[in-house]
């Protein structure tokens, strides 16, 4: 979670308000005084998987009384152009185009790259991406340790 933490129970409780939708609890996040949950499905989040978790998640937190004082629970889906979150999500979109944020090993310094995802490899640390820039088909491989922020362009 990003910003503050939220208790690993409250997460689990949180999740299982996802999964009874038949959703995935992908992301959570808390700043600024919004609590954002991030869902995802195979077939597309609809807005009544977002209401519904919503209300649920709303009632769970009032009991909760989990400390943060007043809030904006925000319930979403991932969106066109989603955050790649860690190994499931970037197996799954091999072959996608998508924009990466990363620390230069070399130079240390910040860095962008726009290129299509086209491997993954998966290791203890979290693995390695595969990325093959569109314009000299150059390939170039990625500890996921360095990206700071991976997301999916979007193709029309």
């Amino acid at each position: 979670m990003s910003g503050r933490t939220l208790d690993p129970e409250l997460r689990a409780e949180l999740a299982s308000i996802a999964e009874a939708r038949g959703c995935e609890l992908l992301h959570v996040e808390y700043l600024a005084g919004t609590l954002r949950l991030v869902l995802d499905r195979p077939e597309g989040v609809r807005l009544e998987d977002c209401e519904g978790v919503s209300k649920e998640a709303s009632a769970l937190l009032d009991l909760a009384d989990w400390g943060r004082g007043r809030y904006t629970l925000e319930v979403t889906s991932p969106g066109l152009d989603r955050v790649l979150y860690g190994p499931r999500d970037y197996q799954r979109f091999v072959g996608r185009r998508i924009r990466v944020r990363y620390l230069d090993p070399e130079t240390r310094k910040r860095a962008t790259v726009v290129a299509r995802l086209a491997g993954f490899e998966p290791a203890a640390d979290g693995g390695e991406i595969q990325l093959t820039e569109t314009e000299d088909r150059h390939d170039r491989w990625l500890r996921l340790a360095d990206v700071q922020l991976a997301k999916l362009e979007i193709e029309l």
